[in-house]
This record gives C-alpha cells, sequence and structure tokens, in this order.
C-alpha cells in the first residue's frame, strides 16, 4: 500500500474506477508498454491501444496471452468482465466486446493501474572491412 498512491490504491485494491477523460495516459500516443502499477507485469503495448472514446485509454488486444484475468462482474445492474492483472490480482479495468481487431475486444482500462515504460529507437552502426549496414534497435526507457 505505501507504494502505490491512493488514487492507485483505490482503482487497483478496492476495484475503483478513476473519473472519465481524467487518466494520464488516455491521450499517451508513444510508442511503448504498459505494465500493471503494482507488479510491473507488462500487459498491453501502445501498438494496441485506440482512441474509442470511451474516456479510459483502450487497447485492442493484450501484450501476452495469460498475463490478464477477465471475472464476470454483475454491479450496477450491469453484465461486464472484470479485467485483472493474472499476476497479482490488481483491478485494471473492464473489457467489452465492442472493438477492433481480430478478437473484437476493447479493453478500457484505468490510467492508474498502469505504468508507461517509452521505447526509444536507436541508430546503430557497425562498421568494417566486411560489411557497413545500419540497424535499428529498440530499447526501453527504465
Amino acid at each position: 500500500r505505501n507504494r502505490l498512491t491512493p488514487v492507485q490504491y483505490e482503482v487497483t485494491q478496492l476495484r475503483g474506477t478513476e473519473k472519465r477523460f481524467s487518466g494520464q495516459y488516455l491521450r499517451e500516443k508513444s510508442p511503448g508498454v504498459y505494465e500493471c502499477v503494482v507488479c510491473g507485469t507488462e500487459l498491453f503495448s501502445s501498438g494496441h491501444k485506440f482512441d474509442s472514446g470511451c474516456g479510459w485509454p483502450a487497447f485492442y488486444d493484450v501484450m501476452h496471452d495469460g498475463r490478464i484475468a477477465m471475472v464476470k462482474d454483475t454491479s450496477h445492474g450491469m453484465m461486464r468482465y472484470e479485467v485483472r492483472c493474472a499476476k497479482c490480482g490488481a483491478h485494471l479495468g473492464h473489457v467489452f466486446d465492442d472493438g477492433p481487431g481480430r478478437r473484437g475486444l476493447r479493453y478500457c482500462v484505468n490510467s492508474a493501474a498502469l505504468n508507461f515504460s517509452q521505447q526509444l529507437r536507436l541508430r546503430l552502426r557497425w562498421t568494417s572491412s566486411r560489411k557497413r549496414n545500419v540497424r535499428i534497435c529498440n530499447a526501453w526507457n527504465f
């Protein structure tokens, strides 16, 4: 609890929801990875993020299968599925079946449940008497 802000604790541990259009990652467009704020598990790629207009960061796919757990949620008179981190059980948000992509899903996630690691592109040049070329290398900003 000491590592989380009050909002992060409310969202991840008490299944809260941050206010619409208030999350710090809603408009984030940089390439990178979204991780669980509690345990650091990589959950979503910026390549799967899209503007759904719902007021929270939305993703149409997960980074790797098995890192997200879905639990039936009938609160507030609705039938939906809660999305949790499979490793630590932190509440992330909800998933709906109105998204783009091959699965047709929209993961609606609270920014307070995530950390973002921006991906940097490095240009490396190797030179030798035998070959000369340029390669692109991806690196993470830790």
